[in-house]
């Protein structure tokens, strides 16, 4: 059967190019107001965030400095000490470094010149210490005193995270400030979103906005989550074993520290979305579940080049989202087989 000529099935949703413009500025500029509150009450949250987002570097260089300190007391009391001895002083180092959480710094002392500064402070209580012949070489350790300074790790500097400028810190404060605007508004930047798709949809298929927003607001905050509580950590150690492995002690810069963490969670977030993305490309015609399901091993790849391109160059950032999104692609299968794109209004009318 024909369809008439004067009847249109599709007139409630059809949108000129200049109408889905007109649209997406709207959507935009909502979504920038909707951030510049986020950034407004993130002012609020901003220096708690930056002292937030020091732990797991600041956790990460104690781990590194109470490896190095380790390994240099373990070498020195194999120097002079017995098996048993060892051990002893080992399990001695082990308790201050790990249980007190207290770092070592090795220093090397002339004893002559040692003696000198006690007599010159306390000429009367020393006056019966012999003064000593230094025979310390310039530049050598030689016949120097190896000595252990131990400090709370609260108060090594080796771990305090240093700014190398003046603006450097308002700048980080801001960033951070952005980051939980950011976050705060996302529900409604993702809302915007789905209604600027929502306009390129039937009438029966908009209503799907009302179950996928939720779902997407779920998914990038699980993003972020996963980022937040897993990532940082390995990654971290990651990058300073490196450091380790060429005796090249880390001194890392907050601003550079805070890009990273920005980009990080975003970019999880933004990846997460995948499952709905494939949708709403099912919807539209562009692919097909079948179609998914013929090229997968061509969607893997391309999804394991995007986590190279969202994350630092490491394999556990990487891992860490690739691995979830692989997951989430044939989730997104699932999903469009489970709500199959319903047969156009010309096929029921032609039959």
């Amino acid at each position: 059967m024909p369809r008439p000529q004067e009847e249109d099935l599709f007139s409630e949703s059809t949108m000129t190019f200049g109408e889905h413009l007109a649209e997406l500025q709207k959507c935009l500029w909502r979504a920038v107001v909707g951030l510049m509150i986020g950034f407004a009450i993130g002012l609020y949250f901003g220096t708690t965030v930056v002292n937030w987002i020091q732990i797991p570097l600041s956790n990460a260089l104690t781990q590194y400095y109470q490896k190095e300190a380790e390994d240099k007391l373990h070498r020195a009391a194999a120097e002079t000490a017995g098996a048993e001895q060892l051990e002893k002083l080992d399990r001695q180092a082990k308790e201050r470094l790990y249980e007190r959480q207290m770092l070592a710094e090795e220093v090397y002392l002339d004893p002559a010149e040692v003696v000198k500064q006690l007599k010159t402070a306390y000429p009367q209580e020393l006056k019966s210490l012999p003064e000593l012949k230094s025979s310390a070489k310039p530049g050598s350790p030689d016949n120097l005193l190896r000595v252990f300074l131990w400090h709370r790790k609260a108060d090594d500097q080796r771990v305090r995270i240093k700014s190398m400028s003046a603006q450097e810190t308002f700048a980080i404060y801001i960033k951070a400030s952005l980051l939980v605007g950011v976050l705060i508004a996302s529900p409604w930047i993702l809302y915007q979103l789905w209604l600027f798709i929502s306009a390129g949809l039937y009438p029966n298929e908009k209503k799907m906005i009302h179950v996928y927003l939720p779902i997407s607001v779920g998914l990038f905050f699980l993003g972020a989550t996963i980022a937040f509580a897993f990532v940082f950590k390995p990654v971290l150690n990651f990058l300073f074993s490196y450091n380790q492995g060429m005796g090249i002690d880390p001194d890392p810069r907050i601003s550079e520290w805070l890009s990273f963490v920005m980009i990080l969670p975003v970019g999880f977030g933004a990846g997460f979305q995948l499952p709905l993305v494939m949708f709403f490309l099912e919807r539209v015609g562009i692919f097909t579940a079948e179609s998914y399901l013929r090229q997968w091993k061509l969607f893997v790849f391309a999804i394991v080049v995007i986590a190279a391109v969202l994350t630092p160059p490491d394999p556990y950032s990487m891992s860490f989202l690739a691995g979830p999104l692989v997951i989430l692609f044939f989730g997104g299968i699932l999903l469009c087989k489970w709500m199959p794109k319903k047969k156009s209004a010309f096929e029921s009318l032609d039959r």
